[in-house]
Formats: C-alpha cells, sequence, structure tokens
C-alpha cells in the first residue's frame, strides 16, 4: 500500500510541474498575442522558474528514494538541463529581450512539456499496473 502512496506523490509532483510548465507558456502566448506587456510577462513567467526547479528537483528525488530507477533516470537528464540553465544563469527571461527570445522560449517550454507529458503517461501506467498488483 506504501507504493500507492509514493505512486500518487510522485504524480502529484509530475502534475505540479507541468501546471507551472504551462503557465509560462500562457504567459509566453500572451505576451505574443499583445495581451500582456512585455515586463508583467517576464516577472509571472521568472516568479515560477525557481519553483518548477525545485519540484522537478523533488521528483527526481522522490524517484530515487522510492527506488523507481527507471523513472529517476528518465528524469535525471532534464534535472541536469535545469542545473545546467541555473549555474550559467540563463534561467531567467530578460525583459529587454524577451520579444527576441520568444520562440525559442516556447520550443523549450512545449519540448519540457512533450517530455513531461510522456513521463506522466509512463508514470500513470506504472501506477495503475502497482494497484493491479496490490489487488491481486
Amino acid at each position: 500500500m506504501g507504493s500507492l502512496y509514493t505512486w500518487l506523490l510522485n504524480l502529484f509532483l509530475l502534475i505540479s510541474v507541468i501546471g507551472l510548465i504551462a503557465f509560462q507558456l500562457m504567459c509566453l502566448t500572451d505576451l505574443e498575442f499583445d495581451y500582456m506587456n512585455p515586463y508583467d510577462s517576464a516577472s509571472r513567467i521568472n516568479m515560477v522558474i525557481l519553483p518548477e526547479y525545485f519540484v522537478q528537483a523533488l521528483l527526481c528525488l522522490t524517484f530515487l528514494i522510492t527506488g523507481h530507477w527507471f523513472f529517476f533516470l528518465l528524469s535525471l537528464p532534464y534535472l541536469y538541463y535545469n542545473i545546467t540553465l541555473y549555474l550559467q544563469r540563463r534561467h531567467l527571461v530578460d525583459v529587454t529581450e524577451i520579444y527576441n527570445q520568444l520562440n525559442r522560449e516556447k520550443q523549450r517550454r512545449l519540448f519540457k512539456l512533450g517530455f513531461l507529458v510522456i513521463l506522466l503517461v509512463l508514470c500513470i501506467f506504472w501506477f495503475l499496473w502497482t494497484i493491479g498488483e496490490a489487488f491481486e
């Protein structure tokens, strides 16, 4: 039964990261269609970048602690990418360059979102597999 709770925790963390990425994409889309000014968009995106990195690191750590090695190894490159961006000080969106970097920032977040959706589908599959084994 404890395995089910760890899967639920992992799914909750994964859905949280997906929500933060989706919020950033919505801000970039609003900026692209001129519904929001660059300063507001950049400040809203920058406000959720560090929580996204923290929740993703926590997700990777829970995969490691709970012994889900496949998912840990699958999410490790994404964590490495986030740490690399943070250490190179390229993780924040610059207000003055946001229009020039708009397509690149959207593509970066769409790639992250696609990766996380694939990870979510795999986690749901393994979660259902665990439920099936627990109630046999």
